[in-house]
């Protein structure tokens, strides 16, 4: 049932870094690309506001009942996504060689973007139902670990190993918050470094090139390494000021590729320069340490556990995108939240929004 009373307590800084943020990558996207249209025509911009609207109507919709509500949904929203993730292994829209996308009729759905949403609801709905009195051990993680691994081996398969890495970070930071053994932590490091070797030989010979040109990109300056040094040279080149908001002549002429989605920061950095990007990074810290402290101040368990989930998704995903502009990262495909062009990315984090907004409102409201 909908609950209005909760919606003067909204969360103020994180709704209006999130407005922001989204200003800023739209101003971004337009920038990017222009004379580069999307599907039937249309640019990329108006498409990111298309979605944005649907994404603030999803927002809404989840503010409106209370989360202990919403986490009923947990299951069917894990079920429908995995089928989505199973059919889109079979008849998913290839496109750039990657095998992640839904049509239907207009619109372009990826399922793994979604997936993330659903896992955090239902490990959350998962730990919360079997919350302990005793730290969590290796096999009592085993039906969440299973939860978990299904999705991030199809996500892994498209292939998207950059969001199948934030699946299984995302697993385990709420492992953390539920209250896992620490012994338990150190002997999941102690296996997860033990199958580095196993996860190396089982990377395909352009993803194995990517890490590799991390470390020295001119090895491979028209193949691997191309995406990686004309990121480099367009955060650089926009300078103290940057060159305008059109003047990018990396993302202008193309010499940027995928300038809309996995580089929009190479993008606004080259245009708005060094203060431009400190600003937008600021704004980011602000963002991120407002999603924290909605976990950290959760009513219950449940509330932390999604709003942890939510903070860890946002977080990693932001730090990597940015690292791997600026060469701290292999080029791995996660897209900057809120900013880079994707209209599921962008619903799926508006949902996510939402979902933050909710358990920070009903953490005033006390039951008698």
């Amino acid at each position: 049932m909908a609950d209005r009373r909760s919606l003067g307590n909204l969360d103020w800084t994180l709704l209006i870094t999130t407005l922001a943020l989204i200003g800023a990558g739209i101003l971004s996207i337009y920038s990017a690309s222009r004379g580069v249209s999307g599907s039937l025509d249309t640019p990329f911009f108006v498409k990111q506001l298309w979605w944005l609207f649907f994404g603030v109507i999803a927002a809404t919709v989840v503010l409106l009942f209370d989360y202990r509500t919403l986490i009923r949904l947990a299951y069917p929203c894990y079920a429908l996504s995995l089928l989505g993730l199973i059919y889109v292994l079979f008849l998913g829209r290839v496109i750039s060689g990657a095998q992640r996308w839904i049509i239907i009729g207009p619109l372009t759905l990826q399922p793994s973007e979604f997936m993330k949403i659903s896992l955090i609801l239902t490990l959350a709905n998962y730990f919360e139902q079997h919350e302990k009195t005793r730290p969590w051990n290796l096999r009592d993680l085993f039906i969440p670990a299973v939860l978990t691994v299904f999705p991030a081996l199809l996500i892994a398969k498209e292939p998207d190993l950059g969001t199948a890495l934030v699946i299984l970070i995302i697993f385990a930071t709420m492992a953390f918050i539920a209250g896992m053994n620490p012994k338990s932590i150190l002997l999941l490091a102690i296996v997860g470094l033990g199958l580095i070797p196993l996860g190396w030989s089982h990377l395909m010979d352009y993803q194995r090139s990517r890490i590799l040109t991390l470390f020295n990109p001119e090895l491979d300056p028209l193949g691997t390494g191309y995406h990686l040094l004309q990121s480099k040279i367009a955060v650089g080149s926009g300078g103290l000021w940057g060159k305008g908001l059109w003047g990018g002549t990396q993302s202008r002429l193309n010499f940027l590729p995928e300038k809309h989605t996995d580089f929009i920061f190479s993008v606004f950095s080259e245009n708005m320069g060094f203060l431009g990007s400190s600003l937008l990074l600021i704004l980011y810290f602000i963002f991120l340490m407002r999603t924290i402290d909605v976990a950290y101040r959760a009513r219950d368990s449940l509330g932390a556990l999604l709003a942890g989930g939510i903070a860890c998704m946002f977080t990693f995903s932001a730090a990597v995108n940015v690292a791997m502009t600026v060469g701290l990262a292999p080029v791995v495909g996660i897209p900057l939240p809120l900013i880079s062009y994707g209209g599921s990315a962008l619903l799926a984090s508006l949902t996510a929004i939402g979902l933050l907004i909710n358990v920070h409102q009903r953490r005033f409201k006390f039951s008698g």
